[in-house]
């Protein structure tokens, strides 16, 4: 969270509590996807799986958190960074962008 947190120190203090729960859940998805993804380094994207005489194997279920929390967690820090300030650098390059495309002949 600290890191995340080290993020926004520019933004408005109103704006930095209100990221607050998306700077949290990121976090705590990050760590569990760390989490998730020791187990199926340790176990395997697959499991064998017993029901009464049929045994066979199966999508481990730390592989299917995996692959739905991995699309959340994308998604919340796609929401934290479009929110972080803009450098100068980085709008620098934007305007010379932005440039070069009013540049192009249609």
């Amino acid at each position: 969270m600290a890191k995340l947190r080290k993020l926004f120190r520019a933004l408005p203090k109103e704006r930095q509590k209100a990221i607050e729960g998306l700077v949290q859940e990121a976090a705590w998805m990050r760590v569990t996807l760390e989490e998730t993804r020791y187990i199926i380094d340790q176990e395997g994207p697959l499991e064998w799986f017993e029901q009464g005489s049929q045994k066979f194997k199966r999508e481990h279920p730390a592989t299917k958190t995996y692959s739905a929390m991995i699309n959340r967690y994308t998604s919340v820090c796609k929401q934290l960074f479009d929110m972080v300030p803009a450098t100068d650098d980085a709008k620098k390059a934007e305007d010379d962008l932005i440039a070069f495309v009013k540049q192009a002949k249609p």
